[in-house]
């Protein structure tokens, strides 16, 4: 029995916090989690938590909308309640795969130089202040001896004093009359190529609103992207699905050290590379599926735009993968490594999201079989998908929750 310890459950996830609370031999605190008929949410907390170590547990699946903003009420009605420390445990972090500007394939913004501007449309050395696209920046005023001496001269000429004498283009003219200059004429402005428009960057936004909702703490499970870690100015334990995919490849997969480990894209080498070692394969083949993202010219080793960098003809292949949402790069992953010879194909995801017609696509596909784990709810997903296989991630978190309560170092549960 743990003291002073607070485990409250959002409605995201309740069967994983029941498992959670069971391994810990503490009840899930009581609330009331409900919406009025507005769609506003209502969080009442039933139970006293003054003083009280609180982890609130709410995954990111789902209706994530509704489960962000319910957490964090759930956060600011603890800190309310006079809670010692509140501590967000989100399984699977939402907005996770949005810390940056979005990926432009076509090239970085602005990546193409700026046309030059014609002198002549400018009266001396200087640019307005808001230029066009494609204008490069404002390159200052100058010497001003220069403009005097501009309007000394413009000045003494009394017989040349229209426009046209300074430039049809010149300051005069366009105060007078706005519109003749397209610069300032905003009906004819067009978005040209590589021009981007302001994006929000979720990333320190969700960050932000965790911290000033109350949470003094966050753990969360496998970060698609650990940068995320440093938008936050409280601690966050990001943890490792890593030891529950080590043992279910050694238990269930036969001859696992001949298995080659497999990358969907580069940006998982890294993640394949722990898998590996973790296993001690120390002569393990690693193969990497690149994503190439202008159109490649097909060949024998080419899948439309996948190239698989590795052998593994007679082999059996382990995808890792720390996340699947419309499981497009997997099960097309299982085809071109079906291709190339192997002889069977296991994906392991410790994010199952199946958005879509995903589910009906590993049916469909060259997979023998997808191992996840319930870091979101996955009792539908396995009634809809015999090759689904769900591990459960309730002993990691439990084990956090008890060492940070208790003080304790987490470095065990990084470990491979």
């Amino acid at each position: 029995m743990v003291r002073n310890l607070v485990v409250l459950s959002g409605n995201s996830h309740p069967s994983l916090v029941d498992s959670i609370c069971n391994i810990l031999g503490i009840v899930p605190c009581d609330r009331i989690l409900a919406k009025f008929s507005v769609g506003e949410s209502r969080c009442e907390i039933k139970d006293s938590v003054r003083g009280k170590d609180v982890y609130i547990v709410q995954s990111g699946g789902g209706a994530v909308n509704d489960h962000f903003v319910d957490l964090c009420i759930m956060i600011s009605a603890c800190k309310t309640g006079s809670a010692k420390r509140v501590t967000a445990v989100l399984p699977l972090f939402p907005y996770s795969r949005q810390p940056d500007i979005p990926y432009n394939k076509t090239g970085a913004p602005l990546s193409k130089p700026p046309k030059p501007v014609p002198r002549e449309m400018y009266t001396f050395e200087s640019v307005p202040s808001t230029p066009e696209p494609g204008v490069p920046p404002t390159r200052g005023i100058g010497d001003s001896s220069d403009i005097l001496t501009l309007f000394r001269k413009a000045g003494s000429a009394k017989d040349t004093t229209s426009p046209t004498s300074i430039g049809e283009n010149s300051s005069l003219t366009r105060a007078k009359n706005p519109a003749s200059c397209s610069i300032y004429n905003s009906d004819s402005f067009q978005a040209k190529n590589g021009y981007k428009l302001w994006v929000a960057q979720a990333g320190t936004l969700i960050a932000n609103l965790l911290t000033c909702a109350g949470a003094d703490h966050v753990v969360t499970l496998e970060l698609h992207d650990p940068q995320y870690q440093g938008f936050f100015d409280i601690p966050v334990d990001n943890l490792y699905a890593r030891p529950l995919l080590k043992r279910y490849i050694q238990q269930h997969i036969p001859n696992y050290k001949e298995a080659v480990i497999v990358s969907p894209d580069a940006g998982g080498a890294k993640r394949a590379t722990s898998i590996a070692d973790s296993l001690d394969m120390r002569g393990v083949d690693i193969a990497i599926i690149h994503k190439e993202r202008r159109p490649p010219k097909i060949t024998e080793r080419q899948n439309a735009t996948m190239m698989l960098v590795g052998d593994v003809t007679g082999r059996v292949c382990i995808l890792v993968d720390d996340m699947v949402d419309t499981a497009n790069t997997i099960t097309r992953a299982a085809q071109l490594l079906h291709r190339e010879g192997a002889t069977a194909v296991y994906a392991f995801i410790t994010h199952g999201i199946f958005s879509g017609d995903a589910l009906a696509r590993i049916n469909a596909s060259a997979l023998d079989k997808v191992v996840v784990t319930n870091s979101v709810p996955q009792d539908k997903h396995k009634a809809l998908c015999p090759k689904l296989e769900v591990l459960d991630v309730a002993p990691i978190f439990a084990e956090a929750i008890r060492r940070i309560h208790h003080g304790e170092s987490l470095n065990v549960l990084f470990r491979p």
